[in-house]
């Protein structure tokens, strides 16, 4: 038993993706196009904002009237959330595609036919993914569909839709004509994998070499407010001046702006399209 949680206990730390906060496995697996929090996402994510929204405003305006102004802001933090957890989710589901098709590779090397292929890839792929996991999911959903004479390429044509993945739609739209006319499948696996792995070594070479910009920017994201929290704390009725009056008021919104556009400006460069 207890071997048998600390092989669960490694698999978690693989960085599978679970296919959905609601799906439980049975049917169809969904659309991955957008990310659904999970109640406890939602909350966290939600009290991560107050907690910044109730910091904006002790600085800034001294005034709970502010915290209740730039509370629906929350709508388009949980939205830009919402993307950047999107984001990770489909790099995660690209790499597990990946390993998924050099295990189905390695068995049509062997001499299995493609539905057997993916049939003893998904016990390899155990070893690594829980049973929840995203490509574990998918494979077992086509095998089941393959075995209802639903061909493999129009099931891996619809999970390249489902995924919204481009790398993953061209390899089915280039797995599909090989299996009609064909062609050569393990090289071309090999060739698909191969140009997926590359572009991905690439973009995480490039992240690897930006990551100390990456740090620097978030360091002076935070500078301008740990000058105001210090300054606050150190010199107590320094700041007084910019509270409660009208041309106060105007220097801290205009000042917040500043911060906020350098804020998205910064955020802008750091991001990567491949």
């Amino acid at each position: 038993m207890n071997r048998k949680r600390f092989h669960s206990k490694r698999r978690r730390k693989a960085g599978a993706v679970r296919p959905d906060p609601v799906h439980h496995g049975r049917g169809k697996p969904p659309d991955y196009g957008g990310y659904q929090f999970s109640r406890r996402e939602l909350i966290e994510n939600i009290l991560i904002f107050a907690a910044l929204d109730a910091t904006i405003a002790y600085l800034f305006y001294r005034s709970v009237i502010a915290f209740l102004v730039f509370f629906p802001i929350v709508v388009p933090f949980l939205k830009t959330r919402r993307k950047d957890l999107n984001t990770r989710r489909s790099r995660q589901i690209l790499a597990e595609f990946t390993t998924g098709m050099q295990m189905v590779n390695a068995s049509l090397q062997a001499g299995y036919a493609i539905e057997n292929s993916f049939r003893e890839s998904i016990s390899e792929l155990r070893k690594i993914y829980p049973d929840d996991s995203f490509i574990i999911t998918e494979f077992r959903y086509i095998l089941t569909q393959n075995a209802l004479n639903v061909p493999i390429e129009t099931l891996l044509l619809d999970l390249g839709h489902r995924t919204h993945i481009e790398d993953i739609r061209n390899f089915a739209e280039v797995f599909q004509t090989a299996k009609r006319t064909g062609g050569d499948l393990i090289a071309i696996i090999r060739n698909a994998v191969t140009s997926i792995q590359v572009k991905r070594e690439t973009r995480e070479e490039i992240e690897t070499n930006l990551s100390g910009k990456a740090s620097e920017q978030k360091i002076m994201s935070a500078a301008p407010i740990l000058l105001i929290a210090y300054t606050s704390l150190t010199s107590p009725g320094f700041l007084d001046v910019c509270y409660h009056n009208t041309l106060g008021i105007a220097i801290m919104t205009g000042s917040l702006l500043i911060y906020a556009a350098a804020y998205l400006w910064g955020r802008r460069i750091m991001q990567i399209e491949m």
